[in-house]
């Protein structure tokens, strides 16, 4: 499999976390979950045939995707198809970046999946077709960079609350009190949970709930043994059976399980049994 990732400099830096592409994937499984991570994701799809979504509430009624779409900040997993010699390419925004290249506040995707075209038009044809043509990964990574520039103008829209906010739950999420936040931005509490959510997709309480929940991913990750009631305590849970209500609400399973058949990808968990 070929694989490659960038991360774009100023002023995109600031919007988009990076970049990826890949070509000729090895599955052995027909389907994944992939688990929330508070941001927006922009794909394309290189290859011909449609991609699936499996929705939670009718899962025997794929929805298809074709060439492009974008993922909007989930409150919880979504399961996908799995393709053999698949290639896709993407973009990962930064939380709260993509809203500058929207053209709608963030919060009307949560929880969807939409068709590019939709969002974008005949441009999101287009450039479909560009990236397809584009003969290296390092060239539809310059072409990608230069659309969303075109689009967004030569300094993307932010919002330096909602980005001093952010970076505040990013260091503590299981301590970081919305209303002193609100109070440090000077926005009442209302105010203050209406321009997050635009912005970022969620609203801020959830949004810390799945920072915890990667923080917990992210330190299974890195361990030889995990041992559940300590990484519970270290990352602010109240106590074993809040964790583990958390961890089935983003994940659909229970944390013993996740370990058993997480696969080398984190937030991505692989199906061999579909109805599972």
């Amino acid at each position: 499999m070929i694989f490659a990732s960038h991360r774009p400099g100023p002023p995109l830096g600031s919007f988009v976390d990076h970049f990826w592409f890949y070509s000729g994937l090895a599955a052995d499984h027909e389907r994944e979950r992939v688990l929330p991570s508070g941001t927006v994701e922009l794909i394309f799809n290189l290859r011909d045939g449609p991609r699936r979504l499996f929705p939670h509430d009718h899962p025997d009624r794929p929805v298809d995707f074709r060439r492009a779409w974008m993922s909007g900040t989930q409150s919880r997993y979504i399961v996908i198809d799995v393709l053999r010699d698949s290639s896709l390419m993407g973009v990962r925004f930064c939380p709260g970046g993509a809203a500058a290249f929207l053209g709608l506040p963030a919060d009307q995707l949560r929880d969807r999946v939409v068709e590019l075209e939709d969002l974008w038009g005949a441009e999101a044809g287009t450039l479909w077709e560009s990236l397809r043509e584009a003969p290296t990964p390092a060239a539809k990574f310059r072409l990608l960079e230069r659309h969303l520039l075109r689009r967004s103008g030569p300094a993307p829209g932010d919002d330096p609350l909602v980005s001093h906010a952010l970076r505040r739950f990013q260091e503590t999420p299981h301590l970081a009190r919305i209303e002193a936040i609100a109070d440090e931005v000077g926005l009442s509490h209302r105010q203050f949970i209406r321009r997050f959510r635009s912005r970022v997709g969620l609203g801020p309480k959830r949004y810390c709930r799945i920072l915890r929940f990667r923080d917990v991913l992210e330190r299974v990750q890195r361990a030889e043994s995990v041992a559940w009631a300590d990484l519970a305590a270290a990352c602010g849970y109240y106590d074993q059976a809040h964790f583990i209500t958390e961890f089935r609400g983003f994940s659909g399973i229970n944390p013993t399980r996740y370990l058993r058949e997480r696969g080398n990808d984190l937030g991505f968990l692989p199906l061999s049994d579909p109805g599972r």
